[in-house]
């Protein structure tokens, strides 16, 4: 078999798109190798993980990046599959070698820049041009690029026309065929994830006072955002989970009778356009509840386009609370969009449309070998 190599210096080993997506898919047809931060080598799942060590610290852990590569090498892969913004250079230095390399872009890295709180404010422009400079050399080089949504898959065109979308979407084999039950008297709505600002969290607590339900939350939270949300007067109509289990997150899900994802229109996010590479939404709709979201125009054609929720201005906490309270009074209603969603899932916005995808570059990729 022919024999490829992932590589993540930021990454955990068993980050969700990397490893249970794309590298478990990629064993189907592929011997696949991972190269991922700080964990010891092992094989799961078909995937023959190798353990780089790297310090804590970002500049640390720049200059410490001769050990990825030297495990990258070791892997002695035909193709390899790079996901971190560090490591371009290093996608080179092995297509010198006669290797195929590909670039996974997460994020929109230049506009993303912008939105990292550590930069000094005059620091950040002159950052994003000199990255997007760099990031224009090195990826016009590489055999093919991968991104997760529309926005970032339209500029890395112009780099390098050999660029695809691979999104985010979920597991078929992760939803739960039980039928779904309200086993509680609370009206809950949840959130489950990042607890970040940019998920407009002091919102929907602003909402909450025009409702009549409570707010199920969980996820890492940031020590200072966490604080400032505990000093909200709706503070009190929240159960706050800290980090749960996968497991407790569908538990949650279970509960809830309307999911939460609204992400502001941050150029990150791609502005008003919207990403295709948040989960959050998908994994609402496979679990079979409505969705209350961000009336980004992908979105909107996503969950309107299929009755599964209502899109709204994140910043307008009337609107948030009216589209709670349609689902909370109307639960019939409520139900057929919860449903709907489902069937959106199991139809479209699934990742074995993803897989084939993806499978598809790699077979043009290796046919060149």
């Amino acid at each position: 078999m022919i024999r490829v190599c992932h590589v993540t210096s930021v990454h955990s080993a068993k980050d969700v798109r990397i490893f249970h997506k794309e590298c478990i898919s990629l064993t189907k047809e592929y011997e696949v190798y991972l190269v991922a931060p700080n964990v010891e080598d092992e094989t799961v799942r078909g995937v023959h993980i190798l353990g780089a060590p790297l310090p804590e610290g970002r500049l640390k852990k720049l200059f410490s990046l001769s050990r990825v590569y030297r495990k990258a090498l070791a892997a002695d892969a035909s193709v390899y599959h790079f996901h971190d913004p560090e490591l371009m250079f290093i996608g080179l230095k092995l297509r010198r070698k006669g290797k195929k390399v590909v670039f996974d872009s997460h994020e929109d890295v230049p506009r993303q820049i912008f939105t990292k709180e550590y930069l000094p404010s005059w620091l950040k422009k002159p950052i994003s041009v000199v990255y997007a400079a760099i990031e224009k050399c090195c990826l016009k080089r590489y055999d093919a690029l991968i991104s997760v949504t529309p926005s970032i898959v339209d500029r890395l065109v112009t780099i390098n026309q050999n660029t695809v979308m691979v999104t985010n979407y979920p597991h078929i084999a992760e939803m739960n065929t039980n039928q779904r039950v309200d086993g509680e008297n609370t009206d809950y709505v949840c959130f489950a994830g990042g607890v970040s600002q940019q998920y407009m969290h002091e919102y929907i607590l602003d909402a909450l006072k025009y409702t009549k339900t409570r707010y199920l939350l969980a996820g890492q939270a940031y020590p200072s955002y966490l604080e400032k949300l505990k000093r909200h007067e709706s503070w009190n109509l929240v159960d706050y989970l800290g980090v749960v289990s996968h497991e407790e997150v569908s538990d949650i899900y279970q509960k809830s009778k309307v999911g939460l994802v609204l992400l502001d229109y941050t150029p990150n996010a791609g502005g008003h356009r919207g990403s295709l590479g948040v989960l959050k939404m998908f994994e609402y709709m496979m679990a079979g509840i409505p969705v209350v979201a961000t009336d980004f125009d992908l979105w909107k054609e996503i969950v309107e386009g299929n009755d599964c929720g209502r899109c709204v201005d994140p910043h307008n906490v009337k609107a948030i609370a009216n589209a709670i309270n349609y689902f909370i009074d109307n639960p019939e209603k409520a139900h057929e969009a919860g449903e709907k969603g489902r069937k959106a899932v199991l139809e479209k916005y699934n990742w074995n449309t993803q897989e084939t995808i993806l499978l598809g570059l790699y077979n043009r990729l290796t046919q060149q070998l």
